[in-house]
């Protein structure tokens, strides 16, 4: 039997509940499937441990993930704690210390769940997007002088470089090639910005050179965003920027019903260091301690740790079970459901029990 070594990083907000929601399911999983094993270590590293410790997390916290073979985090941000201090102490030094270059955001209308968009449901949008998660305007380049002064500066500068740029096109054009409909939406917008988007448009012509069976396109991002919201399924599989992705995304899954639903996935594509899950949501600290968190995200970006892992079965089976709750109107309030955490939780473990798959 296999034995997964997984990281788990709670965090804030209803990150807690949503990763033990994750957690009985990955162990019921486990317990069905009878080949593997998940061995979960947690650690309390958030906001909660920058109040006690000045930081989010320890100094060595990346030695200490690097022994894992994945890591599941719930969400980070708190009310009393600049957005900044969380995101760049916590999130972002384990994706760029790891290099999860490859942020993957896969969306679909799933059953039971209402859409804004109109007289469209499963089947209609079924994309995936692919953010660049290593550089562009997230680099952390930057400064600021003359605080508080009325000739204060702040400068922020986006990075693109060659080997960048390269890399995540290549691994968007082969996710397009492995998808049935081969179609690849590259997002830009190098009508203003006249050096790192020309440059990137550049490239993703040269890779798309290597994939002669993927049909691409591309599309200015302020165009996209009126692509997305009318003609869904024109769309397949999408890479965009580091910044352009991160709306995107929040955009598709809204789209697709809630960000309760929307996972994602930070990958390190050669599998040097652990590849990093969570579902899109942020900490949602309006709603902490109600018990109404959706769980689905969370379940789902369990699919896709479950997938780079190499237990495909097991993902399949967990999607199956959430897809058959969802239909059944099983669900949390804000998909339009009066379900709790834990009863969406309980239905997806029976559901995953019962199945024959």
């Amino acid at each position: 039997m296999k034995t997964y070594k997984i990281a788990a990083i709670p965090a804030d907000g209803i990150g807690p509940e949503v990763i033990d929601a994750g957690i009985r399911v990955l162990q019921a999983l486990a317990g069905r499937d009878g080949g593997f094993a998940c061995d979960i270590t947690t650690y309390d590293w958030g906001s909660d441990y920058y109040k006690a410790h000045g930081r989010m997390m320890p100094e060595d916290g990346l030695d200490s993930l690097k022994a894992h073979d994945a890591i599941f985090f719930g969400a980070v941000g708190a009310p009393d704690v600049p957005d900044h201090i969380t995101l760049w102490g916590l999130r972002l030094p384990i994706c760029q210390g790891f290099d999860q270059y490859a942020n993957v955001r896969p969306t679909r209308i799933l059953p039971g769940i209402s859409t804004p968009l109109k007289d469209k449901g499963p089947g209609d949008l079924d994309w995936v997007i692919v953010r660049e998660n290593s550089e562009g305007e997230y680099a952390g380049h930057g400064g600021r002088a003359h605080r508080g002064l009325p000739e204060e500066v702040a400068t922020e500068t986006a990075i693109f470089t060659r080997v960048g740029v390269t890399r995540i096109m290549r691994f968007a054009f082969r996710l397009a090639q492995a998808r049935p409909c081969k179609l690849l939406t590259v997002v830009t917008k190098s009508n203003a910005q006249r050096h790192g988007m020309v440059m990137w448009d550049e490239i993703a012509a040269e890779v798309a050179q290597e994939f002669p069976d993927v049909t691409w396109d591309k599309m200015l991002v302020d165009a996209m965003t009126v692509r997305m919201t009318l003609s869904p399924e024109s769309l397949d599989t999408i890479v965009a920027t580091n910044l352009h992705a991160d709306i995107l995304s929040d955009l598709a899954g809204a789209l697709a019903g809630s960000l309760g639903v929307a996972p994602t996935a930070n990958i390190d594509p050669e599998r040097r260091y652990p590849s990093m899950f969570e579902p899109i949501h942020g900490s949602a600290f309006d709603i902490t301690g109600k018990g109404i968190a959706n769980p689905v995200a969370t379940f789902w970006t369990a699919c896709q740790m479950l997938d780079h892992l190499g237990e495909a079965d097991a993902s399949t089976r967990l999607m199956k079970a959430v897809e058959e709750v969802c239909a059944t109107g099983i669900m949390t309030p804000d998909v339009g459901g009066n379900a709790t955490t834990a009863e969406v939780t309980d239905a997806v473990i029976d559901a995953i029990r019962g199945s024959n798959a």
